[in-house]
């Protein structure tokens, strides 16, 4: 049976942790939802580990509605949470029409980055009745804005902005916050200071879930992989291994194992 929203207000109050990856394509997101994950975020990073981008900034809503579909198709599970990507958010209109787009492409909630000046976005989202995950700390659709990826919230401004973007978007109606490389200090407060869950990638162990990449967890992205991500498995070996082996044995004739 689905999750509802409520699942992650009594994982919080039951001291759960909250495990979530993300999927892009119906047989991941199959075999993903058999593993009692509790959310799988279809998330923009498919720019990169998917679609060969340089970041997350060129996924476009067509991208995410596609590969929301497919993911939909394989999960009868996990909760299915699919980002909102770059400019897709103009105004408060846009913001609730392509969320509701993502819901009629099979996601039960909407991701959306940023903090205060997000709020309007966020209020037209969840007055069409739409869930909304909040997304702080490193954004990666401002990446080239701000000239990489770095540890947020080491100084003391930055931190006392996030704590206050952080409530302000509990009090917007958000069900969970993801902080992405945020300072392992100020998610710890941020975790005891919200009534919501907050979900980390590389933030640290104080967070109430942690989220990774797919291709990092099971080694299916060679070229790069984050100091705080570890794989689990070596995917992007056996699939070399696995070709190799196929164009020795079509080379040879087929002799010795079957094609």
């Amino acid at each position: 049976m689905k999750k509802s929203a409520d699942f992650l207000l009594e994982a919080k109050r039951d001291s759960r942790k909250i495990a979530c990856l993300t999927a892009y394509d119906y047989p991941t997101a199959r075999l993903l939802d058999g593993e009692d994950l509790d959310i799988l975020l279809v998330g923009d990073s498919l720019g990169m580990v998917v679609l060969g981008h340089p970041d997350t900034t060129s996924v476009r809503m067509d991208d995410m509605l596609h590969h929301t579909r497919a993911v939909a198709r394989g999960v009868a599970q996990a909760w299915i949470v699919s980002d909102l990507p770059a400019g897709s958010c103009p105004s408060p209109e846009a913001a609730a029409e392509n969320s509701a787009r993502l819901i009629e492409a099979g996601a039960d909630a909407v991701k959306i980055e940023g903090g205060r000046e997000c709020l309007r976005m966020i209020e037209a989202i969840r007055g069409a009745g739409i869930q909304v995950v909040g997304h702080l700390g490193m954004l990666p659709q401002r990446v080239v804005e701000e000239g990489g990826y770095r540890i947020k919230g080491r100084s003391d401004s930055e931190a006392e902005r996030m704590m206050d973007d952080a409530k302000a978007l509990e009090n917007a109606g958000v069900a969970a916050i993801v902080l992405e490389l945020v300072y392992p200090p100020v998610t710890e407060q941020l975790t005891s200071m919200l009534r919501i869950p907050t979900i980390g990638i590389g933030s640290g162990p104080a967070c109430d879930g942690q989220i990774l990449v797919i291709h990092d967890v099971i080694g299916l992205f060679p070229w790069f992989r984050p100091k705080f991500a570890t794989a689990r498995a070596d995917v992007a070996g056996e699939i070399r291994r696995a070709a190799a082996e196929f164009v020795q044995a079509t080379r040879s004739g087929g002799k010795g194992k079957p094609l």
